[in-house]
């Protein structure tokens, strides 16, 4: 008879196995982080919306000023949105609609938010995602561990704030 013993995981092993049952215990469910895109596609577009009427009501004589504020507005809401998605998911891995929702972007292995991955997933994960007509967000549905196309290209993955999980009565 031979016999057998089981080889030691490594380390690296075992963080991986950690990561990914977070990733799953915690995952964002999708319909909650189409409501945060919601949010964040409002904040954007009311800023374009609100400098359009502002712009249409100096309308008249003031062909130029309408012109001005529409640009203005234009510009403010590509600030608003690179604030948004970058820096504030940077610094707290949460655009304005994900922590509306309770959500936080975070790696693999359930650490905080690079700037470099936030960058990636933002400017190069979105547009991919858009490029393929949406089904780079769809993977999110099919995905064990909820993520989509941009989320496999930065590393990251949407989870339940653990901080806003609701509270149990007494």
């Amino acid at each position: 008879m031979v016999e057998t013993t089981a080889l030691p995981q490594t380390d690296a092993v075992e963080r991986a196995r950690d990561a990914q049952l977070y990733a799953e215990r915690y995952r964002a469910p999708f319909s909650l982080r189409c409501g945060a895109v919601l949010i964040d596609y409002i904040v954007v577009a009311s800023i374009v919306v609100f400098s359009t009427l502002i712009a249409r009501t100096m309308g008249g004589g003031a062909r130029l000023a309408g012109g001005t504020a529409e640009t203005l507005g234009l510009l403010i809401a590509a600030a608003v949105t690179l604030l948004n998605f970058v820096v504030l998911t940077g610094l707290r891995g949460q655009t304005l609609g994900k922590w509306a929702t309770g959500l936080r972007i975070v790696r693999l292995d359930g650490k905080p938010l690079t700037f470099l991955s936030s960058l990636v997933r933002h400017v190069i994960g979105y547009p991919l995602s858009l490029i393929t007509l949406g089904l780079g967000f769809l993977l999110a549905v099919f995905n064990p561990q909820g993520r989509a196309l941009h989320d496999i290209l930065a590393g990251t993955v949407v989870v339940l704030d653990r901080a806003r999980r609701p509270r149990t009565s007494p």
